[in-house]
């Protein structure tokens, strides 16, 4: 008897032990990491797991365990890791996502699935409106709202006649619309170049015999480094400033440098905001990783804070999709941008500003904020989207 109750006993405490294990919410972290454009993916993975660590290995007290997956900027890489997410490890959460190839190409087999997606950088605009997704929630911008921001910037500096450049993909495509949305003077020419080409020598030359006041490029990554380095060497930028969203950031500045002194931004984020939760996050990131934040880790620890909220909220439970779906939706958490909440389409409300490279007191160059393009910015999609 004594023994049958010994066997029990240690049947009820495996029981417990096993819940206990399998208790930890799934999260599939989605991103590039490898290739050109692998620095934005660990920035991205760094920025989210920041916050992880933060919670001692849980978000908002619930335990969780984060899958990371290389989609290596690849639409059918990542719609292959995603399905391994989704049907493997049953993840009722994925997140990150740098591209908008790649989002476009997961979006759907994530959402359909009635899986929550929590983006953090890529926004293409035909999943802002008439594609959005009650189950899509972002915590970065869509593509062509950052852009508006940029138009807006040329505006506010009194910019007549601009020039732009952008990477051929949808972000790149968003990007010049989004620009031409705002901008109040002449586009007089605009150039796609071919995703992560090196040599921009040709664009520039015929940029030059344009003259115009100004460029505005997004070449996010390694084709930004490639580019400001090559406009600089040409002898260009005090003739033509760069206005730029996403082209020299902090995942391109490090190797930058004095290249990059001059350029003007226009930003969701910048490591010197002045806020209570962006001075305790970039504190925290500059320790652990050595460097300072870029808007990709920004806004991915944005996203597990966000997630954080949603299971402190449903104390777990994402399989009440109704529940977990409302506690995002209601996004109490403190953004490192300022104001956040959600629009209808659920993507952000928030501040773009403008952010200047410049020398900081040691000499180096750094991130100065010089003040807001918009508080509260909006996207122009929301009202396409027809969600309940």
């Amino acid at each position: 008897m004594k023994s049958m109750k010994m066997i029990a006993v240690a049947v009820i405490l495996q029981t417990a032990f096993a819940a206990s294990a399998v208790a930890a919410v799934k999260i599939g972290f989605v991103s590039t990491m490898s290739g050109p454009g692998s620095v934005l993916g660990q920035d991205q993975y760094d920025g989210f797991m920041l916050a992880v660590e933060q919670g001692k290995g849980k978000l908002g007290g619930v335990d969780v365990e984060v899958i990371k997956q290389d989609d290596q900027m690849k639409p059918e890489v990542g719609l292959q890791v995603v399905r391994e997410l989704l049907q493997r490890d049953k993840a009722p959460i994925i997140t990150g996502l740098i591209y908008s190839n790649v989002m476009m190409a997961v979006h759907r087999p994530i959402t359909s699935a009635e899986v929550f997606l929590i983006g953090s950088n890529a926004g293409p605009t035909p999943i802002t409106g008439k594609g959005c997704s009650p189950y899509f929630f972002s915590t970065s911008w869509n593509n062509d709202q950052l852009h508006e921001a940029g138009g807006q910037l040329a505006n506010m500096m009194g910019v007549k006649k601009v020039h732009l450049l952008a990477a051929n993909y949808q972000a790149g495509k968003d990007a010049m619309e989004g620009f031409k949305r705002t901008f109040k003077g002449q586009v007089i020419g605009e150039t796609f170049t071919q995703v992560n080409q090196p040599d921009y020598s040709v664009e520039i030359s015929a940029v030059a015999a344009e003259k115009p006041e100004a460029i505005y490029t997004f070449y996010p990554g390694g084709m930004g480094v490639n580019f400001v380095k090559q406009y600089r060497q040409a002898g260009m930028f005090d003739k033509m400033p760069i206005l730029s969203s996403s082209t020299i950031d902090g995942s391109t500045l490090p190797a930058l440098q004095d290249a990059a002194l001059g350029a003007v931004t226009a930003a969701p984020y910048s490591p010197d905001l002045d806020n209570a939760a962006n001075k305790k996050f970039a504190e925290a990131y500059r320790k652990k990783y050595n460097r300072e934040p870029s808007i990709y880790a920004a806004q991915s620890y944005d996203a597990a804070n966000l997630i954080a909220s949603a299971l402190a909220k449903t104390k777990g439970n994402v399989a009440d999709k109704a529940a977990f779906r409302a506690a995002l939706r209601e996004a109490k958490f403190d953004s490192v941008r300022g104001y956040f909440a959600f629009n209808t389409n659920q993507f952000p409300i928030a501040p773009f500003y403008r952010v200047d490279v410049a020398k900081d007191a040691n000499g180096k160059a750094a991130f100065v904020t010089k003040g807001v393009i918009f508080e509260r910015s909006k996207d122009s999609f929301a009202g396409e989207c027809q969600m309940k």
